[in-house]
């Protein structure tokens, strides 16, 4: 498994949406690599909805609860965005299977 997180953005200004995908491995440390880029992307437009994808990626399960809490507060954590700027956050989380680590999903096969 590559632990090196890759992340490209996609804009359309005009729909208003952001797409942030994501892939690698998602800590609870490199989250907060991802909430800056999430963070900049969503003070390009007021109202802009983003999209975190982190589908194609190992995320840990204490990094994607903390995904899901901001995506239902509406902000990012405070040290990212002190000024808690409205955030319309949706995550698309990865399969259960893919958030497991590949040691024990071939283990689990076996």
């Amino acid at each position: 498994m590559n632990h090196k997180l890759r992340v490209l953005v996609r804009l359309d200004l005009d729909c208003g949406q952001a797409e942030v995908a994501a892939q690698g491995h998602v800590t609870a440390r490199s989250l907060q690599a991802l909430y800056v880029v999430v963070k900049r992307a969503n003070h390009l437009r007021e109202g802009l909805h983003l999209v975190l994808d982190v589908s194609h990626a190992v995320v840990e399960p204490a990094a994607l609860e903390q995904l899901r809490e901001c995506s239902a507060s509406h902000h990012l954590p405070p040290a990212i965005d002190p000024l808690q700027s409205e955030c319309q956050l949706s995550i698309v989380a990865p399969a259960e299977a893919a958030s497991v680590p590949r040691v024990r999903r071939l283990a689990a096969a076996a």
